[in-house]
């Protein structure tokens, strides 16, 4: 099924390690969206060749079909103050609340910080910056490294208030406070459906103006949503890789997307991924479908991709560079050979491309 792992045999987590010089961590967007650069690999041979994304639309083809995240990221970093259980108007010492996935009605798993102070049916208080109290939550369970689920009081619009109060949930590399630009840098152009807590950020490099030029040139263009989860910045804590099981994450297939698949499948046409989020969406749902023709639905995925994965959909992918012995380094190490694609990282160190979010990107085809 889809959360059990296809690996190839023998493979440790610690063969996906590479050397990255901390400096090569992009703490800041480029000056302008769309300005980074590309390391584009011919997945085939290995060939690597340094280019920039403005070139991105003129190295598909007419009629590919390019699948984008629309995925939203939320301001899911929130400050609280423990408020006494017996007397709520007396405020304690102020908790950081890291909000990673809904659970149900006003239900949310977060990540508490500093979470042993914090114990089942405490309450927590979150003010707006005038120091009106906009939000309340109530502690319903504890688990490991600071997990919580939080059952907020009902409000008319929950993420109307967290755009007031939030904090874009910038990843635990980025090693400075998010800043007001990061609004609108930390979120793709294309971003519509709220919900995830950190960002698919291949989409990062898009702009308008490569939507044109990709629609100009006879590509076409789908969305899927797949919210991204804190789960893709987890430490993988096992060693080999028959061992991991991944976080779950929320997707949905828009009937106008299952059908652009099917019909680009029949026609033999290349589907394009922009970002590890969208491969894993769209060969989760051929996964469970057994193929196509695919059929518009939403679920949950916890689907593994590592080498010796059969690709079903994905003939081309666009992604960000990676963390060492990540997830996602070892679903890209599947779409290409393991070891072109860590001699194209060694490539893009020397080089000095930036890496991670805001980082430069490699386009595999």
């Amino acid at each position: 099924m889809s959360g059990e792992p296809i690996a190839a045999p023998g493979l440790r987590v610690s063969d996906f390690a590479f050397d990255l010089p901390p400096e090569l961590i992009a703490q800041q967007p480029p000056a302008e969206r769309g300005l980074s650069r590309m390391l584009v690999m011919d997945r085939a041979t290995g060939a690597l060749r340094d280019s920039t994304f403005a070139e991105f639309p003129s190295l598909l083809n007419p009629g590919d079909l390019l699948v984008l995240n629309d995925s939203r990221v939320i301001p899911a970093r929130l400050y609280a103050r423990r408020m006494r259980v017996l007397d709520r108007q007396q405020p304690t010492g102020q908790v950081e609340v890291l909000l990673t996935e809904p659970a149900g009605d006003n239900l949310w798993r977060a990540l508490v910080k500093p979470g042993k102070k914090v114990g089942i049916g405490e309450r927590l208080a979150f003010p707006a910056p005038s120091g009106d109290i906009v939000l309340e939550a109530e502690v319903l369970e504890r688990g490991e490294f600071g997990d919580r689920l939080l059952r907020f009081a009902p409000v008319p619009d929950f993420f109307a208030v967290l755009e007031t109060i939030g904090h874009m949930p910038l990843p635990p590399y980025i090693r400075r406070h998010d800043a007001t630009a990061d609004r609108d840098r930390y979120q793709t152009v294309y971003s519509h459906d709220p919900g995830s807590v950190a960002a698919p950020t291949a989409g990062l490099h898009f702009t308008p103006q490569t939507l044109e030029s990709l629609a100009a040139r006879g590509v076409q263009v789908a969305r899927v949503t797949l919210h991204v989860g804190l789960g893709t910045f987890a430490p993988l804590r096992v060693e080999t890789l028959s061992e991991i099981r991944l976080h779950r994450e929320r997707y949905s297939l828009p009937a106008p997307t299952a059908e652009a698949l099917n019909r680009a499948v029949r026609e033999g046409r290349r589907i394009v991924a922009v970002g590890t989020t969208v491969v894993r969406t769209l060969e989760h749902c051929a996964q469970q479908a057994a193929g196509v023709p695919l059929q518009a639905h939403s679920g949950v995925t916890e689907i593994f991709i590592s080498p010796g994965f059969n690709f079903q959909l994905v003939g081309g992918l666009l992604t960000n560079f990676h963390l060492p012995q990540s997830s996602l380094l070892m679903l890209v190490s599947a779409f290409a050979r393991r070891e072109q694609v860590l001699a194209a990282y060694r490539h893009a160190v020397e080089r000095q491309y930036r890496f991670f979010s805001y980082g430069d990107c490699m386009f595999v085809a």
